[in-house]
């Protein structure tokens, strides 16, 4: 199961060391983060803070490891800035990847997202676009998607937890109202468990444009506490409700199953946000990696 001449399999770095919150991970440098990357058997990984900026510096480190750089994240502000503060931002952030042999640009919209503030509930305090920020969203999206084309690349939109497309019906919002040639999805399953959503219809219903892949797990009794006691979404993060694939409860095998059914082709991180102070990088990395190629043989 999964077409390993068209799926590579990457794992992200926010196991090792989260941007969002700096101090968890600090320890960690780029070079042990790449280096246990490798030893658990990745070939790919999106770029994090501690990543050097100088291309050739990048690959130097990336080459002598195998390893290729898949995406990295855009924070798109559509619905609250002009347009041209997001278009010049992005420009620069795509001609990077570009030069490190990305196909996908990850963008999300950031414009009223609660994510990173730690002290807002995610449940309670999420915010929802009227109807003239979902047309700045939709019409700014497909100009970068354009601009992605230029370079013979794609954006992948990251629906995500406390940001203005998260559930299901914002997610066909999104995809109804955008180009299919411009704008495909990121799937991610744990945003989408997280918020209640059914991944599997998502994957379904969206599995031609899906064209980048987050895989991450869900501990149920930590996200119970999340809703119980209103917690952010990095209080979330801190307490331990993502984990690798494997490790919580989602079920993977129907998502791999529905992948290959319809020849996915492209990248497959796995992406699990812990403190790496109590939940070690690269034995989980290893275990994750475990698990796929027992579920996969891949």
């Amino acid at each position: 199961m999964l077409n390993t001449k068209k799926v590579k399999l990457g794992i992200c770095p926010i196991g090792w060391t989260n941007d969002d919150m700096p101090d968890l991970g600090k320890e960690n440098t780029f070079e042990q983060a790449v280096s246990e990357m490798a030893l658990a058997g990745f070939k790919g990984t999106e770029v994090g803070n501690k990543y050097p900026k100088d291309v050739n510096v990048l690959k130097k480190a990336l080459d002598i490891r195998n390893l290729q750089i898949a995406s990295a994240w855009f924070s798109s502000f559509l619905t609250t800035k002009p347009y041209e503060e997001t278009e010049k931002e992005f420009i620069d952030h795509r001609d990077f990847l570009h030069e490190m042999g990305a196909k996908v640009i990850v963008v999300s919209e950031q414009g009223h997202s609660i994510q990173g503030e730690m002290d807002t509930p995610i449940f309670d305090g999420k915010y929802y676009f009227n109807e003239e920020e979902w047309k700045l969203l939709a019409d700014g999206l497909n100009k970068l998607g354009r601009l992605a084309e230029d370079k013979g690349m794609k954006i992948v939109y990251h629906h995500h937890m406390g940001t203005g497309v998260q559930t299901t019906d914002e997610i066909d919002k999104l995809m109804s109202m955008t180009d299919e040639n411009l704008v495909y999805l990121l799937f991610d399953t744990g945003h989408l468990v997280y918020s209640g959503e059914n991944p599997i219809a998502i994957l379904n219903k969206y599995a031609n444009r899906i064209k980048h892949v987050h895989l991450k797990d869900i501990r149920a009794d930590v996200l119970e506490k999340v809703k119980k006691e209103k917690m952010s979404f990095l209080m979330g993060v801190r307490a331990g409700s993502f984990t690798v694939p494997g490790d919580g409860f989602i079920d993977f095998e129907p998502i791999f199953k529905i992948l290959d059914e319809n020849n996915y082709e492209g990248w497959i991180l796995v992406e699990a946000e812990q403190d790496p102070a109590i939940a070690n990088p690269f034995e989980y990395a290893m275990k994750a990696r475990k698990y796929i190629k027992e579920k996969t043989g891949f």
